[in-house]
């Protein structure tokens, strides 16, 4: 049976489980999970066909939930926290098993289904055309396509999936899947069901994803949602606002449940 790669930190209080976003791995998460491991065990998963985790044939935000709660049920209950795609599987599993989740926290995405990729086809796209093989650093290739990307932080974020292979480089996550998946993970499952604890829907105030338009449909299935806007961000809040990320998630965290 394939099983997820896990970083564990911390060793006191409740367990908060990471979910990143596509193209991403549970490290991006390091910075924050090291600020609140006074008050959580924390969990940062690799997603599947990300990081280290095992690749896969095809792309299911079921099977990734499902894959994740195999890996927390020793755990659970536990707090869950998805950014981008991980907000959707984490909506998705806490949809399915809410007896594993007893906390949910979303950043920045909705359960919104046919949502808009244009942005990252044309971010997958760069990197599938990039000949890695001939590589001889990430300086190169960071230069090699940045006049498609532009922004430093951007490629930072993508290139960090390029590892060493042989006498040149080859990506980590599986690329192929994920660029031909883009409509799926733009996607949301269909799901009779509703979430009824409480739900924290923190959203980049510059960002499309967390449009105020979204919150009946966040309600719909989490009636108990709040809307929390981070000022000063865009779709990456816990990189660009990690201190208030923090503050956000802790006191979100650590409040009561009325």
């Amino acid at each position: 049976m394939d099983t997820l790669n896990v970083t564990r930190m911390g060793e006191q209080g409740p367990t908060l489980v990471f979910l990143h976003g596509l193209m991403g791995r549970g490290k991006n998460f390091t910075g924050v999970a090291k600020e609140l491991s006074k008050d959580f065990r924390m969990v940062l998963i690799d997603l599947p066909n990300h990081g280290e985790s095992y690749w896969t044939e095809t792309f299911s935000y079921t099977d990734m939930a499902q894959a994740v709660a195999d890996e927390i049920k020793a755990d659970a209950p536990v707090y869950l926290l998805g950014h981008s795609m991980g907000g959707k599987v984490a909506m998705t599993l806490a949809l399915t098993e809410p007896e594993l989740v007893d906390k949910l926290i979303i950043e920045d995405i909705s359960p919104q289904a046919g949502g808009d990729m244009g942005e990252f086809v044309h971010l997958l796209g760069t990197l599938k055309k990039l000949d890695v093989d001939s590589l001889t650093s990430r300086a190169e290739a960071h230069e090699r396509i940045a006049e498609d990307i532009p922004k430093e932080s951007v490629r930072g974020f993508l290139l960090q999936n390029l590892r060493r292979s042989g006498d040149g480089f080859e990506w980590q996550p599986n690329l192929d899947l994920l660029f031909d998946s883009l409509k799926d993970i733009g996607d949301f499952p269909s799901i009779d069901a509703t979430y009824d604890r409480k739900v924290l829907w923190m959203v980049g105030e510059n960002s499309a994803y967390g449009d105020p338009k979204f919150l009946p449909l966040v309600r719909e299935y989490f009636p108990r949602a709040v809307r929390l806007v981070i000022r000063d961000a865009g779709h990456w809040i816990h990189s660009e606002q990690p201190q208030v990320f923090v503050d956000a998630v802790r006191a979100f965290l650590l409040a009561g449940d009325d």
